[in-house]
């Protein structure tokens, strides 16, 4: 394929914008169309990218025959019927995580990637960050032996999204921080790990702040359809003898503001990336033996690409002209460990995958 791939963008807010800005930047791909609710926003986003064509149902994007692929940034119980009416017109699709709202309907979103033979994939991008890069090299070159643990978390101080939108409400969310940002750091965890096959995972939820107005980023009014969880703790069991342990929250009394990062321990060394406030800067550190003594090594690098990666990866898959392997099931192993942590919490007891 030598002509530019052809992208149209749903959901144009924070996270679309995003994508809508990096697929712009991009010399092979050409941006037919973007669709969002907000009809100001997509008159002034047509404008500043030079886009052609902009609707407010995002129907009418998906029926274009001069799209290929599309990429969603929208609210997440509405990622299925887009991606799979993406796939079922014949176009790839990128969407932000996590894959679907519920397993079923992330599960339905694999099957189509499968039956109808397209690229399906999700934005994980925190791995595409110079910090877990480097981390990943440390590991893979063996400087820590044999990792058997890592402690993932993304903890915030007050930060629940805000009350009466889709984020609290748990038939469109399909959750509260686990599935809004514990799958960012889980996904770290396990591409860190070398994808090992879960067996088991245990976890209790807590939801203490928001059903009672508390822990918001900005005071609300009506908090009472507020029915997700503020704080998760996730224990989760490998074939291989490893483990995680995993700590999200959006509201808890702590000295955390908006942190997130991931700690690996080996038998030969260890890690830690640990980001405060979005700032990767001084983000890294690895940790070994030097003539018999503790060493603690910072490493000096650039952020990296992250979106832009996600991007790059997404329009290379779909040019190579093999779209076997590229039909989601990264996302979905998360998917599926995201659904037993929910489970576990709901049931009291340890979820049995393997």
């Amino acid at each position: 394929m030598t002509d530019p791939i052809r992208v149209g963008v749903i959901g144009v807010g924070g996270a679309g914008g995003r994508h809508l800005r990096t697929f712009a930047e991009m010399d092979d791909v050409e941006v037919v169309a973007i669709a969002d609710s907000n009809a100001r926003q997509i008159e002034t986003l047509c404008q500043q990218y030079g886009v052609a064509h902009g609707y407010t149902d995002y129907t009418d994007l998906l029926n274009r025959d001069d799209v290929d692929a599309i990429s969603t940034a929208t609210p997440n119980f509405l990622h299925e019927p887009i991606v799979v009416g993406a796939m079922e017109r014949g176009k790839h699709a990128l969407t932000e995580k996590p894959l679907a709202n519920t397993l079923d309907a992330a599960e339905r979103m694999v099957a189509a990637s499968e039956t109808y033979g397209r690229v399906l994939h999700m934005v994980y991008n925190h791995r595409y960050y110079n910090d877990v890069a480097i981390m990943k090299q440390f590991i893979d070159e063996g400087n820590m032996g044999r990792v058997y643990h890592a402690r993932a978390y993304w903890m915030r101080r007050s930060g629940i999204p805000g009350a009466g939108n889709w984020f609290s409400n748990k038939a469109k969310s399909g959750g509260g921080p686990l599935i809004d940002l514990g799958v960012h750091v889980l996904d770290m965890a396990l591409y860190l790990m070398g994808e090992p096959e879960v067996i088991s995972v245990s976890a209790a939820a807590y939801a203490e702040h928001g059903r009672v107005g508390k822990g918001y980023r900005v005071p609300v009014a009506d908090y009472s359809g507020h029915d997700v969880e503020d704080f998760l703790a996730g224990f989760i069991r490998f074939g291989n003898g490893t483990t995680i342990t995993l700590d999200v929250s959006w509201s808890t009394y702590s000295s955390y503001g908006d942190d997130f990062g991931i700690a690996v321990y080996g038998t030969d060394g260890g890690g830690e990336i640990a980001i405060k406030e979005y700032n990767r800067v001084n983000s890294l550190r690895l940790f070994t033996d030097v003539a018999g003594r503790p060493a603690t090594i910072e490493p000096q690098f650039s952020e990296g690409p992250g979106h832009a990666q996600v991007a790059r990866n997404f329009i290379d898959a779909i040019r190579s002209g093999n779209w076997q392997g590229h039909h989601g099931y990264d996302a979905l192993k998360r998917s599926r460990i995201v659904d037993a942590c929910y489970r576990s919490a709901v049931e009291g007891r340890e979820i049995r995958l393997g």
